[in-house]
């Protein structure tokens, strides 16, 4: 792609002033400048553990970006320029309410390293595919951001579930499905590598909101018209397991689970 060049010089640019400047904005400690921080595991969730003991104000403690969820799958969570907002499965967005717990979260600091101006339209595949090609290593992990005019974004939000939890698969066959045209707005998430699959989800993991934080949920496409992309490379990556009833009694050690975490995360299911 003609873009890919010029992506690349900046993003070599980019790396190289992070190591010799330190992050403006809010205070972070240096350990904290390149982590995710995240709570529980994807894997835990494909198997049904939907209760955690981990309250957002500890998670807002650790990041201003990132996506997540809520106890009893209770919908989805995308963080964007410290805010941090409830996506709910009729569309709906909320604020956060620093008390409710989640099973799952992942956060970091953004500092937006690498930028490029999109030039051309792109649908999901093309855009991250040229992301695919432009970060430096596959074995690392990247925060992305993409901010924007979109033609059209399809999302799921998973529905609130109910004892006794079924796993995440079931859910994701329940999932409230929407798709929002000609609007503005923010994708936030990460790129993770494959060996990473089942502590998190391998490849991208994508929240929508819009502009007026009013719409969003769980990305499953999207075709944007104009904007801009910026990545973060992450080096470190710090899991906090919880200590619920239901995870400490979880059977992690089953089957692969990559399969179940494909379908739930990335296909449509039935609303």
């Amino acid at each position: 792609m003609a873009d890919s060049a010029r992506s690349e010089s900046c993003w070599d640019l980019a790396v190289d002033l992070a190591a010799h400047h330190a992050r403006t904005g809010t205070e972070v400690s240096a350990s904290a400048e390149r982590e995710i921080f995240q709570v529980s595991t994807i894997a835990a969730l494909v198997d049904g553990v939907f209760t955690g003991d981990t309250p957002y104000s500890e998670i807002m403690a650790h990041g201003d970006f990132g996506v997540g969820t809520f106890n009893a799958l209770d919908g989805e969570m995308a963080a964007v320029d410290g805010q941090f907002y409830h996506l709910r499965d009729d569309g709906s967005v909320t604020a956060v309410d620093p008390v409710e717990l989640t099973p799952f979260a992942a956060v970091t600091f953004f500092r937006g390293e690498a930028e490029l101006d999109l030039e051309h339209p792109y649908d999901r595949d093309d855009l991250l595919e040229w992301v695919d090609q432009t970060v430096p290593s596959d074995n690392l992990f990247y925060a992305i951001r993409i901010d924007g005019t979109f033609d059209s974004v399809t999302t799921r939000t998973v529905r609130r579930q109910h004892h006794p939890y079924a796993g995440l698969l079931a859910a994701a066959q329940g999932q409230a499905q929407m798709q929002f045209t000609k609007t503005s707005g923010t994708i936030v998430g990460f790129r993770a590598p494959q060996y990473a699959q089942g502590m998190t989800v391998a490849g991208y993991h994508l929240h929508f909101v819009d502009d007026s934080r009013t719409m969003g949920g769980h990305v499953l496409d999207f075709s944007i018209r104009s904007g801009v992309v910026r990545l973060d490379l992450e080096t470190d990556l710090h899991v906090e397991m919880p200590t619920s009833a239901e995870f400490l009694d979880a059977d992690l050690d089953g089957d692969d689970k990559s399969d179940a975490i494909e379908q739930s995360e990335n296909v449509s299911g039935h609303d």
